[in-house]
């Protein structure tokens, strides 16, 4: 009897169609299961669940009992085309390079030949998984909105790490949409496949859009600063005045002086990284805020956040209570990490983690003329 089922469970896998591939997966019994019931879930046969589990005719199947089911998968017919690797042929078709390994019974290095048809599983679960299947296949419908592959000749200068960096994309993804290993060169004039991360033109265009009107509105108040003249009514002599001498007078003057008073009385208040007043102690960004809030002035609690706050202000025409900001990394990586308060005479206060405490420093200075990256003016709003 047992040679029967055996043998019935060979025919159920022989007579699978050309276009399906099979996966052994694991089932676990519950409640009303029933091998022809598990059977027509899968797209199996009862005698091969038996085969497989060395199941007997009429043994009652156990709650929680984990089966070996060798399970239906779909798949398609795929001839192999000039430049084809087998990661490539995964991500055209939503599926795994061990799946289609398997179902073609390859092993690890075995070459594509040109002309070559491959069982491709377009399924990388079974429908015994149903809600695995719905999870992946909408992390990978998203993965294939979200990039492309693009074709790149290799020039002489090339590395993986720069290709990857120009298609904003990873190295190891470039190795595996290319089956290549750790260690493998790039040779002059091979076509790589690159997964790219794609952006929509429409979206392209509003990032242009913004960027522009920001280099815009920046360059049309820094020319306004600049150019910038006022006469003195019923009077002979003419003065110049610059647009900050005009909003620093008055109210915001008043609070400016408080401002820098404030910040002077915390000359020599310990640096300890996040905080923001507690027990006398600041950071650089907690140090301004600090102080701001005192002043009934709302800004961003972060320094990258605070140079984007309030009024762009040229260097030339800085005035006490104005915060300026500074690229203070070791390799100077181009954003914002670093804030004071300018208080005149070209210098400025701030929370120094190299000094371990709140100082006063020339803008001068040659470390801090270098990293120089901007300045807001917040004692206006």
């Amino acid at each position: 009897m047992n040679k029967i089922y055996k043998l019935m469970a060979m025919l159920s896998i022989v007579t699978i169609s050309s276009n399906a591939a099979t996966k052994m997966v694991e089932y676990t019994v519950k409640s009303g299961d029933t091998l022809s019931g598990i059977a027509v879930k899968n797209e199996t046969t009862v005698a091969s669940i038996r085969e497989v589990n060395s199941l007997k005719k009429g043994q009652t199947l156990k709650l929680g009992k984990v089966l070996k089911v060798l399970a239906k998968v779909k798949s398609i017919d795929y001839k192999v085309k000039s430049g084809d690797t087998l990661s490539a042929i995964a991500v055209k078709n939503s599926t795994t390079v061990s799946s289609i390994r398997e179902a073609n019974s390859m092993k690890k290095g075995d070459t594509l030949k040109l002309g070559k048809v491959l069982v491709v599983p377009t399924e990388a679960v079974t429908i015994a998984s149903a809600k695995t299947v719905k999870k992946s296949s909408t992390k990978k419908s998203s993965k294939k909105r979200n990039s492309k592959i693009v074709k790149h000749k290799v020039k002489s200068g090339d590395t993986l790490s720069v290709l990857a960096s120009k298609n904003k994309t990873t190295v190891s993804s470039i190795r595996e949409a290319n089956g290549m290993k750790k260690g493998d060169t790039l040779r002059l004039g091979k076509v790589l496949n690159i997964p790219s991360k794609a952006t929509t033109s429409k979206s392209k265009k509003k990032t242009r859009m913004a960027s522009s009107r920001s280099k815009r509105g920046d360059k049309q108040l820094a020319k306004t600063l600049k150019s910038a003249k006022f006469k003195k009514s019923n009077s002979k002599k003419s003065s110049k005045f610059s647009i900050g001498d005009i909003l620093f007078t008055g109210k915001s003057n008043k609070k400016s002086a408080k401002m820098i008073k404030l910040a002077k009385n915390k000359l020599g208040r310990r640096y300890v990284w996040g905080a923001t007043g507690g027990k006398n102690t600041f950071d650089c960004s907690g140090f301004t805020t600090y102080v701001c809030k005192k002043n009934g002035i709302s800004i961003p609690r972060r320094a990258i956040q605070q140079s984007k706050h309030g009024k762009y202000i040229s260097r030339k025409n800085l005035k006490p209570g104005d915060l300026v900001f500074f690229d203070t990394s070791k390799r100077k990586k181009g954003y914002v990490n670093h804030v004071g308060i300018y208080i005149g005479n070209n210098k400025f206060i701030h929370a120094s983690s190299a000094k371990k405490k709140v100082v006063t420093t020339s803008l001068s200075k040659n470390f801090y003329s270098q990293r120089y990256k901007g300045a807001r003016r917040v004692s206006t709003l």
